[in-house]
């Protein structure tokens, strides 16, 4: 049997308590998806800010249905659920990837609308799911992040690994990097929208002056972001500002 993980649950507590003073923290062993159950108590009434952290997901889920599956100690997965009330959700995810990718490392990139990537591979993904409860907006953020080395079975590329950035660092050492930036990131992110991250965005952006294509068809080259978070695509029918978290995009090889 596996040595269980030291999680850094209280320290993350305690820096996180002034900003959000109902927050708690929860490990669990194994849960079908962390996101699931995080809608799951918000639905019985449970709206408190909430840290849930997964060492085993065998449900887990990616945006469009996709398949995120963690083993203990090779990916970091965990949800953030809180209260939220923005003007304007529009740019939610992006904000989200730029407090992860800004507090883990220099080279890690942000593809348009949840990815995040290194060296034009996959490292993590980002699931926002929102919910309006008991006259209250509800947001629950999903994150998973690869630590080891994945198999790379059916994929068209292996994933990413933050320890080939970090040989060192721990699905611990990492949730520890992001958890209090990323709560302040999105309570700043109520208050003022994704505008004020557009610049920041764009030295991440991974697609930005690449030919792209995308999954309803369209081809052209990425723009980078507008200030709502939108992708902008110069295509031969001119700049398509796209919002849809249901399409997804690929650049060119």
């Amino acid at each position: 049997m596996m040595p269980r993980t030291a999680w850094p649950a209280e320290w993350i507590w305690e820096q996180v308590y002034p900003l959000l003073p109902d927050f708690t923290v929860v490990v669990l062993p194994e849960i079908d998806s962390s996101n699931s159950e995080l809608m799951r108590r918000a639905r019985s009434g449970q709206h408190e800010a909430t840290l849930l952290v997964a060492e085993r997901q065998t449900a887990g889920r990616g945006r469009m249905g996709r398949v995120w599956q963690s083993q203990p100690g090779d990916s970091l997965t965990f949800s953030l659920g809180l209260s939220l009330a923005p003007k304007d959700w529009s740019g939610l995810s992006l904000a989200v990837g730029l407090s992860l990718a800004e507090n883990l490392h220099p080279d890690i990139r942000l593809k348009w609308p949840n990815d995040l990537w290194l060296e034009d591979r996959k490292l993590g993904g980002i699931l926002v799911e929102a919910a309006t409860m008991g006259g209250r907006s509800h947001v629950v953020v999903g994150v998973g992040l690869n630590i080891q080395a994945q198999p790379a079975a059916g994929l068209h590329t292996a994933p990413a690994a933050l320890t080939e950035r970090l040989p060192q660092t721990s699905a611990a050492d990492a949730l520890a990097r992001v958890a209090q930036p990323l709560v302040q990131a999105l309570l700043k992110f109520e208050a003022n929208g994704f505008a004020p991250l557009q610049s920041r965005f764009e030295l991440r952006d991974a697609l930005k002056g690449r030919q792209v294509h995308t999954s309803d068809g369209q081809e052209g080259l990425a723009l980078g972001v507008s200030a709502s978070g939108g992708l902008r695509l110069q295509t031969t029918l001119g700049v398509q500002d796209i919002h849809s978290a249901e399409i997804s995009v690929r650049p060119f090889i």
